[in-house]
């Protein structure tokens, strides 16, 4: 009884083991012995192994298929558009072409076309064009595209300038938005036919003009953008692109230096700036770091300059026109002309040159005023020598040569006229009449070495906004000027350099010198080193102090 008992424990135990561990199924507890059990699982684990490495095999058999009908439809697909391509005509290829893209972009988000034409109807210039065009040659073909044009005016100093080839294409992003610029040529209107093509070589001009008609399309640029990004592409990137261009076009601009006298184009078309003025690249060196002046008042009238340009709006709700004019008075030689050039390069303005003995009447000198631009500074150096502005009721006398002329009588005679001259009514409207706000951002500089000639309405504040005196050479302009010209010359001898410095200084508190007199001084001892060229300007100071006293001494006799 104990064996039997103990059989049937054991028998027991192996079975719920069996079936705990997944060796045997419930199914198997039905048969009386346990070794048939461990048998038939012995024999269901292999089987199942099989059974899964068969059903891999059909799955992969299945696949299979699947990947050789996609190669197939590639193969197709490249021998259908070869055969579309050399069978079908041009014109029913391109229709088809343009047919599968229609049906591809009704999967993708619907987009925009903004196109911006190189001009009117009339040719006249688009500026959105030029924008775009130095917008994408300095933004979005910095990359160094492909294919890039480059361009560079004939006998300027101005960088090369990029953009985009015909019938190419390039990207940019704003603010997320991603943008499509396309070049390209826009068909001809209907009607038209043809249109009027600007030349760069017409006429045989430097500055191009318009040659006869080609029936071309006009070129264009096509911006392609997401319509639901509409209100970002028209409110704030195309604005975008204009200021960011006005930005470049002002940086790489050339600067000129005008005088009112007309330019000759060789037979092309002028506007009224060019028929009022003719220009010359300016290229002064003179800076506020190289002004011979008091310092302080060279960063002041540095720091006034700066708020100007500064200070559009203010301008605006002061409801004042937005110029600013400068008186600069002194003796001769003081550096009044070295300033201006000075101011000119800080603020990077063009400077306009009146002569006003030139100008013939005061309606010609609006039109001189009405033709300038921004960005400007116009002079009038020696104002109370140009014109006599302190005689406020005396025309010009018939005896002068500037105001006589000769004019023909329906008779074949000749017979004296008198011409019309500028008067100081006229001038005061140039300088603070309602023709001086047709331009903004414009200073307007006189220049005098008699400031007490000039009649007390031209200096009133509003006209002549602030007025600077300029005066002789003292100890800190002969420091600039001594780095200016002797600077780096005898380097080893800052002491005795020093010392005769010094000595100039002292000497100039007696002395009047001019910054142009103690520079002249410096020139004449070029390349004699620093030592010999301060020996030279403290002699001759000594010299001229010797000389001074004399005089005194002779008068008191």
């Amino acid at each position: 009884m104990p064996k039997i008992a103990y059989g049937k424990r054991k028998k027991k135990r192996l079975k719920e083991e069996y079936v705990a561990t997944g060796h045997c199924s419930s199914s198997s507890l039905f048969f009386p012995a346990v070794g048939l059990c461990r048998a038939s699982t012995t024999r269901s684990r292999p089987s199942i192994q099989a059974a899964h490495r068969s059903d891999l095999a059909g799955d992969m058999k299945a696949t299979a298929p699947s990947w050789s009908s996609v190669g197939s439809l590639f193969a197709t697909a490249m021998v259908v558009r070869a055969a579309a391509r050399d069978v079908l005509p041009p014109e029913a290829y391109g229709a088809l072409r343009a047919l599968l893209g229609r049906a591809a972009a009704t999967f993708r988000h619907p987009t925009d076309t903004i196109v911006v034409l190189e001009s009117d109807a009339n040719g006249v210039p688009n500026e959105l064009y030029e924008a775009a065009q130095l917008y994408l040659g300095a933004r979005c073909l910095a990359s160094s595209p492909p294919v890039l044009h480059l361009h560079k005016a004939h006998g300027t100093t101005a960088d090369v300038v990029a953009s985009l080839p015909h019938h190419h294409t390039t990207r940019d992003t704003f603010r997320g938005v991603a943008v499509v610029w396309t070049s390209g040529t826009s068909p001809a209107a209907s009607g038209a036919g043809t249109t009027a093509g600007y030349s760069p070589a017409a006429y045989g001009g430097r500055r191009g003009g318009y040659g006869p008609p080609v029936a071309v399309g006009m070129r264009c640029l096509r911006l392609e953008f997401p319509r639901r990004h509409r209100d970002v592409v028209r409110g704030e990137y195309i604005p975008h692109v204009l200021a960011v261009a006005s930005a470049l076009r002002l940086k790489m601009r050339e600067r000129k230096l005008y005088t009112n006298g007309q330019s000759y184009c060789h037979g092309a078309p002028m506007d009224e700036h060019q028929m009022m003025w003719s220009s010359h690249p300016f290229t002064h060196p003179s800076t506020f770091d190289t002004l011979a002046m008091d310092p302080a008042l060279r960063d002041a009238i540095r720091s006034d300059l700066l708020r100007f340009v500064r200070r559009r709006e203010h301008y605006a709700r002061a409801g004042r026109a937005w110029k600013r004019g400068y008186l600069l008075h002194g003796p001769p030689g003081t550096g009044k002309t070295s300033l201006i050039a000075a101011i000119a390069n800080l603020l990077e303005f063009d400077i306009y040159d009146l002569e006003l003995t030139a100008v013939g009447s005061n309606s010609e000198l609006r039109r001189l005023l009405a033709s300038t631009r921004p960005k400007s500074v116009i002079v009038v150096e020696d104002i109370d020598c140009s014109l006599d502005l302190f005689d406020r009721t005396t025309r010009a006398s018939s005896s002068s040569p500037t105001s006589q002329g000769v004019q023909f009588d329906v008779m074949g005679g000749m017979m004296p006229y008198t011409r019309e001259r500028i008067s100081l009514s006229g001038v005061l409207n140039f300088v603070d009449g309602l023709w001086s706000s047709c331009v903004g951002e414009r200073l307007i500089v006189f220049t005098t070495n008699h400031v007490d000639k000039l009649d007390p309405a031209l200096l009133r504040p509003g006209r002549m906004d602030r007025k600077i005196e300029l005066g002789y050479c003292k100890g800190h302009a002969l420091r600039v000027l001594a780095s200016n010209y002797l600077g780096g010359c005898g380097a080893g001898d800052e002491d005795d350099h020093e010392e005769l410095i010094g000595e100039a200084e002292r000497l100039l508190e007696e002395v009047h010198l001019t910054p142009a007199d103690v520079a002249e001084v410096f020139m004449g001892c070029d390349g004699d080193g620093a030592h010999a060229a301060l020996r030279k300007l403290v002699d001759d100071l000594n010299g001229k102090r010797i000389a001074a006293q004399k005089c005194v001494e002779s008068n008191d006799v």
